[in-house]
């Protein structure tokens, strides 16, 4: 650890944050809140679910982001036709007819996995491990990949014709799911401005991969007092529909509600929220700024919720 204390440290995680956000902001107008929850994602080793209609510049997002963070960066364009070799390698014969292992694109440390609801589940499901574990295994040998290591994933909402929605399992396994909404008016007379002349701003890389690790290590050792994590651990059994702490939009529009993985991703995420804010210990307002992304994909609604138009974001509003 470079820093001499963690005060220190979280001064620095800071700092970066805002060259990151402002090296973004020369390339992506607007986004602010999604920018920020991405990044927290990073900083917690967390993984994203980014959902949009075409056009919302997901995509670029993404790659800017990655340009900005001294990584290695692959992205993986999903198909119905994407093998689960295509994407985590595979076992070829060298010139001497010897078993070689030819890595795939996922043996990188960000990885762009857009449209992941076009390729059948079994190449979904090849992302699990390396998701979990940071490893793959081919032909029964375990491959680690290299850390820090994120899934930033891509779904277009719109289109559901032929595609394969993400089962919950796997969606339990993305810390975040954040929504993209179209630009506002002022926001889309500039990003035209910018998009259709001649000038290519080149993005700077702000933070290694050991700065990024130092950070995630440090987002663990915040402390949090236990009436946060109490209120965190509340919110999330009050989407339980047979849980005693259920609310009664739980029983009256919920199906399921979400386990243990958002109790922690929520304190995880109140964290890193607490520190890009300036604060060294979170309170309840870092859970409540983080429980959307961090719910929304992780309950499910029930046939009267979806007949009376009650979104999912709705429902999270009533309870928080």
């Amino acid at each position: 650890m470079k820093y001499s204390s963690d005060v220190e440290a979280a001064e620095a995680m800071k700092v970066a944050y805002e060259k990151i956000r402002s090296e973004i902001g020369n390339v992506i107008i607007g986004q602010d809140e999604v920018v920020k929850r991405l990044l927290t994602a990073i900083f917690c080793q967390g993984h994203c679910l980014l959902v949009g209609v075409p056009g919302l510049a997901k995509t670029l997002l993404i790659q800017t982001i990655a340009s900005s963070l001294d990584l290695n960066f692959n992205r993986i364009q999903f198909t119905p036709d994407l093998m689960p070799s295509d994407i985590l390698g595979s076992e070829t014969l060298d010139q001497n007819r010897n078993f070689k292992f030819i890595k795939g694109p996922v043996f990188a440390n960000i990885i762009l996995a857009d449209e992941i609801n076009r390729t059948p589940p079994k190449t979904q499901s090849a992302l699990l491990e390396a998701m979990q574990e940071y490893s793959v295994t081919i032909a029964g040998v375990k491959h680690s990949l290299d850390r820090p290591f994120f899934v930033l994933a891509t779904q277009n909402p719109i289109e559901q014709e032929g595609t394969y929605p993400l089962p919950e399992a796997q969606l339990d396994r993305f810390m975040f799911m954040i929504q993209l909404d179209y630009p506002s008016y002022a926001e889309e007379v500039n990003i035209v401005k910018n998009t259709t002349n001649d000038v290519r701003y080149q993005v700077q890389k702000v933070v290694s991969a050991e700065e990024i690790m130092d950070f995630q290590h440090l987002v663990r050792r915040v402390p949090v007092t236990d009436h946060v994590i109490e209120y965190a651990v509340k919110l999330v059994h009050k989407t339980r529909p047979a849980a005693g702490l259920a609310a009664k939009e739980t029983s009256d529009y919920l199906e399921w509600g979400a386990g243990p993985r958002a109790s922690q991703a929520l304190i995880l995420a109140a964290k890193c929220n607490a520190l890009l804010s300036g604060k060294y210990s979170p309170d309840i307002e870092d859970v409540k700024a983080v429980a959307l992304p961090v719910l929304r994909h992780r309950i499910i609604r029930n046939f009267k919720a979806e007949a009376e138009g009650i979104s999912v974001d709705e429902i999270i509003g009533r309870l928080v």
